[in-house]
């Protein structure tokens, strides 16, 4: 079953409701991305043919996506950071700025003391300095930023689309 809203940009959007086939599709390949279509259909029980299908229509659905996860420090980018953003003009429109810089892979609205938190990965301190104090505190509407460094990362998981 689906049905049909807008995104904020007022294009519709279909909205899919996922049946336990599907749920257990996404957890396979949320085990492993690779998994081939044949060894998921032996899973759930689809032909390989079928199982390529609902793929496809969860990811033009905005379902899911199949990506490469990356360890930063591992590719030269060896400081990440949560950005605190208080704002004082239109939200979305700002953090569609945001979202626009190629440093920043995470950015979401928030209510509390800062209207968005914004995750950056960069190549080092200067990098960072740069990008929040050249960067977004020049853009127009941002009110003020919090840098939280990242020290360590101890936990990253994607695997909650199927509970």
């Amino acid at each position: 079953m689906t049905s049909v809203n807008n995104d904020r940009d007022g294009a519709p959007r279909v909205r899919v409701q996922l049946d336990e086939v599907s749920k257990e599709i996404i957890n396979q390949l949320q085990q492993d991305g690779r998994r081939s279509y044949s060894a998921i259909g032996k899973v759930v029980g689809l032909s390989e043919a079928a199982v390529r299908q609902r793929v496809q229509r969860l990811i033009e659905s905005g379902v899911m996506q199949i990506v490469a996860v990356t360890d930063p420090i591992e590719l030269g980018f060896a400081r990440q950071a949560m950005i605190g953003i208080r704002l004082s003009g239109p939200v979305l429109q700002i953090a569609d700025t945001i979202s626009a810089l190629p440093e920043v892979d995470y950015v979401v609205v928030t209510s509390g003391p800062y209207d968005l938190l914004v995750e950056a990965v960069c190549e080092s301190d200067e990098h960072l300095l740069e990008l929040v104090s050249d960067r977004i505190r020049n853009i127009e509407g941002v009110a003020g930023t919090e840098t939280f460094m990242y020290l360590k990362l101890v936990k990253q998981t994607y695997s909650w689309g199927v509970r």
